[in-house]
């Protein structure tokens, strides 16, 4: 119990971020604002990069990898995951949008910015009180365990290749790891025992 409950704390952690995130953007990019001044092409630009952000911090959480494939598994919420799904579906698509109207400066971008903030803000809303509890639910202890563990692995991989470029992680990991093997075998020369 207790470890469904330390991941559950961390999922809504998780999803606390991204809806602050979600919330900041469209605040900052609210359809209205822009009616006395129309956004540059460098505005927009950095709009669809905290987007992008936002959209990312949505899509590759750690809700998705782990406990969204154990409820499959257990059999269980299968017309809801498809309705998040569709969702996250109609969200890809409202952001193809924002990226067509940024393109050619179409002052629709804001509503559709908006757009794909509202239905991932949704999302994250069902999530939260459909899908934790039948989590909570049906998703059984050791499982839980295992997706704990998951889920402390995967921090500790991101912490170890932070920095890297996604094609430098093995390159630079390796580096990282041949530098340590040199120095630490070049100490052992020199130890006194």
């Amino acid at each position: 119990m207790l470890t469904s409950t330390y991941t559950l704390v961390a999922l809504s952690i998780e999803q606390a971020s991204a809806r602050i995130g979600l919330q900041s953007l469209l605040e900052r990019w609210r359809p209205h604002a822009w009616l006395h001044k129309a956004p540059t092409t460098r505005e927009l630009e950095l709009a669809c990069d905290a987007l992008r952000v936002a959209f990312d911090n949505c899509y590759w959480r750690k809700l998705d990898k782990f406990v969204v494939p154990a409820l499959r598994r257990a059999g269980v919420g299968g017309a809801l995951l498809a309705e998040l799904d569709a969702l996250t579906l109609a969200a890809i698509e409202a952001r193809a949008d924002v990226h067509a109207a940024a393109a050619v400066l179409d002052p629709g971008f804001g509503a559709a910015l908006e757009r794909c903030c509202k239905l991932l803000l949704e999302r994250l809303e069902r999530e939260e009180r459909e899908l934790f509890p039948l989590a909570r639910t049906h998703v059984p202890s050791e499982a839980w365990f295992a997706i704990a563990n998951q889920m402390l692995a995967y921090d500790a991989w991101q912490n170890e290749n932070r920095g890297y470029a996604s094609g430098q992680v093995a390159a630079g990991a390796l580096a990282g790891n041949s530098r340590r093997q040199n120095a630490s075998m070049a100490s052992s020369r020199y130890a006194t025992h």
